[in-house]
């Protein structure tokens, strides 16, 4: 039987007043970016001479129009497509139905050295499935302790489950659907479906509480982001998504670097070389010239991108297992 603890993360602890210039923002991002890319790396075996690091699945739900893609955007912006894996959920198909409710997601998981992020998840069957009637009283009940059940078993095993949930104010949602309604390039997001949700927040409000009081677990932890300012969101999810990152593999004995120390610094510079190719001619002059006195990092860390050569068979191996 699921039971509540004291210290969990509560709608009303996310700060909905956090504002963020563009400036920091685009500051803080660039500097997340890279050491997501970092870890990414190390996890995925392609710095560690092959020695995969443990699975990372990353969960977001939230309110509709809290931002989620964009954060999901700027979290693997910096990424090799090949080393992540983004998975949408919708309502599940006619088939999927016929199956437990936890059984179409097991496909996408990450194994050793891999990421995946999960676009919505497991957690329709507490809140869209309970306020809704599509499921039964005794069937959304019993899943806070089957899904308990699920992400620790995945954890037991080695898995980075990190749980984020968007939240804004009903105000803010209003506007942001109104400016939908008004953009001929995103009217499409909009549904009738989701207006009718916004008449049941009450009922919602009450079913997240519930999810984040009874689903947080001793390896799979709740955050609460406050997206009331886009901005602020996105820095808010990709710095959280660091922090539970090099809390897990620091867990499974996987060395992380100090974000502070020379070792990270070398590696910065080197990632901002590799990535000189693609900036505009100004942009690329002031990464290279950053990297002075750092070419054995900018070319141990290239190589160790470079997939199509000089790879060992148990690198090989690695690149190919962080790639699902």
């Amino acid at each position: 039987m699921t039971t509540a603890h004291d210290h969990y993360a509560r709608l009303e602890d996310a700060d909905l007043s956090a504002r963020m210039s563009k400036d920091e923002e685009a500051k803080r991002l660039q500097k997340a970016q890279l050491r997501v890319l970092h870890l990414r790396l190390i996890n995925g075996g392609q710095l560690t001479g092959g020695k995969l690091g443990p699975p990372v699945c990353i969960i977001f739900e939230g309110w509709d129009a809290a931002g989620k893609g964009g954060a999901i955007k700027r979290l693997v912006e910096s990424l090799d497509p090949r080393h992540v894996h983004v998975a949408p959920f919708a309502a599940p198909t006619p088939d999927e139905l016929r199956h437990h409710f936890l059984w179409r997601f097991w496909p996408p998981l990450p194994g050793w050295g891999g990421m995946t992020i999960f676009d919505r998840s497991w957690y329709g069957r507490v809140l869209v499935e309970r306020v809704e009637n599509l499921a039964t009283e005794v069937q959304w009940r019993r899943a806070y302790d089957e899904i308990n059940d699920f992400e620790h078993s995945l954890a037991e095993e080695g898995m980075i489950v990190i749980k984020l949930w968007l939240h804004l104010s009903h105000e803010e949602q209003l506007r942001r659907f109104e400016r939908r309604r008004d953009d001929p390039l995103k009217s499409w997001k909009l549904t009738e479906e989701d207006w009718r949700n916004r008449e049941k927040r009450p009922q919602y409000d009450r079913a997240v509480a519930d999810m984040l009081r009874l689903t947080d677990g001793p390896l799979a932890h709740w955050d609460v982001i406050s997206s009331e300012n886009k901005r602020n969101g996105r820095v808010e999810v990709i710095e959280t998504v660091i922090r539970r990152m090099e809390e897990g593999m620091a867990r499974w004995g996987l060395k992380v670097p100090s974000s502070d120390d020379e070792e990270e610094q070398r590696t910065q510079a080197a990632l901002a070389f590799d990535d000189a190719e693609f900036q505009s001619d100004g942009e690329a002059e002031s990464s290279i010239a950053s990297t002075e006195g750092h070419d054995s990092s900018a070319a141990r860390v290239m190589a160790a991108g470079d997939i199509a050569t000089n790879t060992t068979p148990d690198v090989a191996a690695a690149q190919d297992s962080a790639r699902t």
